[in-house]
C-alpha cells in the first residue's frame, strides 16, 4: 500500500512539472506575438511540438537508457545509446518548429540562428537531467525503505528466537524443582504448581508484545524467587527491594530474569549456609537501575559457567536490540561475591 501511495506521489510531481513548465513555456510564446499577425492556433502546436518532443528525449532516458546505465555502468555506452536518438529528435523538432513558427520563411532570425539551438539542446539535457535524478531519488527511496524492513523482520525474527531460548531454560529448571518437591513429598508442592501456572500464562500470553509493563515482570520475578525458596525450604536469605513509580513504565519482557537465574544456579547451594541474594530495581525517573548479588560457589563446575556464558549472551544481544544505546550493564565479578547493575533508559 505505502508503495502504490508513493508512485501515485511521484507520478503528481510529474504532472505538476510538466505544467508547470507548459505553462512558463506559453507565457513566453505570447512575448513574441506581433500585433493581429499572431495566431494562437499555431501557437499551441509549436507549444506542444516542444513539450511532446522534450517528453519524447526525457522518458527514452527514464525508462531505458538511464536504468540500464544504474545496472550496466558503462558511462560511454550510456552516451552512445542516449546521445543518437538525442540528436535525431533535436534534429526533427528544430526544422518542426521553424516552419510552424513562420513557414520558413527565414522572418524570426533568432529560431535560425545557433544561439536558439543551443539553448534548445541545454534546456532539454537539464530537464533530462532533472527527470532522472527524480529517477534516482525514487529508487533509492525505495530500496531503502525495502532495506529498513528486512532489517526489522530480520531483527524480529531474531528476538523472537532469543526469547524463546529463554522460556525452555526456565521451564526445565522449574520442573526440576517441581521434581524434587513431589519426590521429597512436600507439602508446597500444589503452591508450586499454582506459581508455575501463572507464570506459564506470562510466558505465553503476556509477554507476546514488545513491551510488557514493568509491574507484569516483576510479579514474574516475585513468583520466580517464590519458588526458589519454597526450593530452599527458605534457609538461604533473599530480598527483592522495588523503590520509585514502576505502575507508569513498559519494558521489554524476560530482560531481567536471565541475571536472575544465573544468581539462584551458580551462587546459591544448600550446602553452603552463607549463601545470599539481593535484587533490586530501582526508578530514577524514566531510568531503571537494576541490580543483582549473589554469594559465589567456589566449586561451580567449568560446563555450568559455560551454560551461564551462552545466557548471558543472549541477554546482551536482546538489549543492544531492544535497547540500542539506551542500556549499560556492569559485572563485578569479586572474589567471594558477584554483582551485574544493569541501567536502562525506559520509554
Amino acid at each position: 500500500m505505502q508503495s502504490l501511495f508513493q508512485r501515485k506521489r511521484l507520478l503528481l510531481v510529474h504532472i505538476s512539472f510538466w505544467l508547470m513548465y507548459l505553462s512558463f513555456f506559453l507565457y513566453q510564446v505570447s512575448h513574441f506575438r506581433h500585433g493581429k499577425d499572431f495566431e494562437w492556433g499555431r501557437a499551441t502546436t509549436f507549444a506542444a511540438v516542444q513539450l511532446l518532443s522534450t517528453m519524447l528525449v526525457v522518458y527514452l532516458n527514464y525508462f531505458i537508457f538511464f536504468p540500464r546505465f544504474l545496472v550496466q555502468q558503462k558511462l560511454w555506452k550510456y552516451l552512445l545509446e542516449f546521445l543518437v536518438p538525442f540528436a535525431i529528435i533535436i534534429f526533427a523538432r528544430v526544422h518542426l518548429q521553424r516552419y510552424l513558427i513562420d513557414g520558413y520563411t527565414y522572418q524570426r532570425q533568432y529560431f535560425y540562428s545557433h544561439i536558439y539551438v543551443v539553448e534548445l539542446v541545454i534546456v532539454t539535457l537539464f530537464i533530462t537531467g532533472f527527470i532522472a535524478m527524480l529517477r534516482f531519488a525514487a529508487d533509492w527511496f525505495e530500496l531503502m525503505a525495502t532495506k529498513r524492513e528486512i532489517e526489522n523482520e530480520r531483527l524480529t525474527a531474531e528476538l523472537n528466537f532469543l526469547k524463546a531460548q529463554i522460556n525452555p531454560h526456565f521451564l526445565f529448571n522449574t520442573l526440576n524443582n517441581l521434581y524434587y518437591l513431589a519426590y521429597t513429598n512436600s507439602s508446597n508442592t500444589t503452591e508450586v504448581i499454582a506459581k508455575l501456572s501463572q507464570m506459564m500464562r506470562y510466558m505465553i500470553y503476556d509477554s507476546n508484545h514488545d513491551r510488557v509493563p514493568l509491574t507484569k515482570e516483576i510479579e514474574y520475578m516475585e513468583n520466580y524467587i517464590s519458588l526458589e525458596r519454597l526450593r530452599l525450604n527458605n534457609q538461604i536469605p533473599i530480598s527483592f527491594d522495588i523503590t520509585g513509580d514502576v505502575d507508569r513504565y513498559l519494558i521489554a519482557p524476560f530482560i531481567f530474569i536471565t541475571f536472575l537465574e544465573n544468581a539462584f544456579k551458580h551462587g546459591v547451594s544448600n550446602t553452603n549456609p552463607k549463601a545470599w541474594v539481593k535484587v533490586g530495581i530501582r526508578l530514577q525517573g524514566n531510568i531503571c537501575i537494576y541490580t543483582v548479588e549473589n554469594s559465589k560457589i567456589t566449586s561451580a563446575k567449568p560446563e555450568a559457567e559455560e551454560k551461564s556464558g551462552i545466557g548471558l549472551q543472549n541477554v546482551q544481544r536482546r538489549l543492544e536490540l531492544s535497547y540500542p544505546k539506551r542500556h549499560e550493564l556492569k559485572v563485578e565479578d569479586g572474589s567471594g561475591q558477584y554483582k551485574i547493575t544493569l541501567t536502562l533508559t525506559l520509554l
